[in-house]
């Protein structure tokens, strides 16, 4: 199926879904998803697939196994281009509209030695930290988790302590709910934001694999 936008009734769904997220609603519901929320996300990353590769349209149930949690599903739908462990890009419909980020969002205790490495490399380290920079110029937010302290091993004056108190790395754009999303130009914007975020992807897959 082409992509042709992702429909207003998308965000409605996810609306009325916080406010009653149960069994029974979505049963009574649920072409509405498969209609207004999964076809269209699935025709967009089926769109950007020669581009960035295969995606993967995430399921809508909540795991609650360990979670106090127990409402059953997830009030998004994500979708996620993987280009290594942990690490890719990433679009989102919620309520609030279009939501579109890359980064690595995970990594095992090696896998932050080495990014960590990386930051304090003065070659890598400042390449990284122009990446950062260039990002938040042109409108991304920085996020990930984060030491509320410096990292063993590394000093507070150290010149990127920011980034080296990151155990997760993303820069993200948050689009609301224009007229173009109902439109296939909304595949163009989430192509646009992606290419931006291309340099900071191949970084961490540099360093992190």
């Amino acid at each position: 199926m082409a992509f042709t936008g992702i429909p207003f009734a998308a965000l409605d769904f996810y609306e009325d879904l916080e406010a009653d997220n149960s069994k029974t609603w979505w049963a009574a519901h649920k072409s509405v998803y498969d209609e207004s929320v999964k076809a269209p996300m699935t025709a967009l990353l089926a769109e950007l697939e020669a581009e960035f590769g295969e995606g993967k349209v995430f399921r809508p149930y909540r795991d609650v196994r360990f979670s106090k949690d127990k409402t059953p599903y997830k009030t998004h739908q994500g979708g996620f281009v993987a280009r290594g462990q942990s690490l890719g890009f990433y679009v989102q419909i919620d309520p609030a509209g279009l939501f579109v980020a890359g980064g690595f969002y995970g990594s095992t205790t090696d896998g932050i030695a080495r990014y960590r490495e990386a930051v304090d490399n003065d070659v890598r380290g400042v390449e990284l930290d122009k990446l950062v920079t260039t990002l938040t110029a042109a409108g991304f937010e920085i996020g990930g988790d984060q030491l509320k302290t410096k990292p063993r091993g590394y000093e507070l004056d150290h010149p990127r302590i920011g980034l080296l108190r990151h155990k997760s790395l993303t820069a993200s754009k948050h689009f609301g709910s224009p007229d173009w999303l109902e439109t296939s130009a909304a595949s163009l914007h989430v192509r646009d934001t992606w290419r931006e975020l291309v340099p900071l992807i191949e970084w961490a897959r540099a360093v992190m694999g």
